[in-house]
């Protein structure tokens, strides 16, 4: 059985969480990706982004799921990285059916 645990910081986490969520529609925007930058930076954008494209979709949410776990969100935490989830959705004018499919599919996973 493969570990899926991190060693990464909070924002690690908010970076690969936020790729994850860019890739929704399988098209990452420049927005986008300046969003992502904005809350983590550029230097952590590349390492996570590095890590993320050797990783496949189960490893992803693998990953991201054992993370908030080790970290032990609270709700008001969780409730914050959706905020920035809907912020990056809507950085290039628009949230389409794929990025609203995993948004709901992110919050039924991450809010048990």
């Amino acid at each position: 059985m493969e570990d899926f645990t991190t060693d990464w910081t909070h924002d690690e986490l908010k970076a690969y969480m936020l790729l994850y969520c860019a890739h929704a529609d399988f098209n990452v925007s420049k927005e986008e990706k300046e969003y992502i930058k904005s809350r983590v930076g550029e230097e952590k954008y590349r390492k996570i982004h590095k890590e993320f494209e050797n990783d496949n979709d189960y490893q992803q949410i693998q990953k991201i799921n054992a993370a908030i776990e080790r970290f032990e969100y609270s709700k008001e935490e969780i409730d914050e990285a959706f905020q920035s989830i809907k912020k990056l959705f809507l950085a290039d004018g628009e949230m389409d059916i794929l990025e609203q499919n995993l948004y709901r599919g992110l919050k039924h996973l991450l809010k048990k």
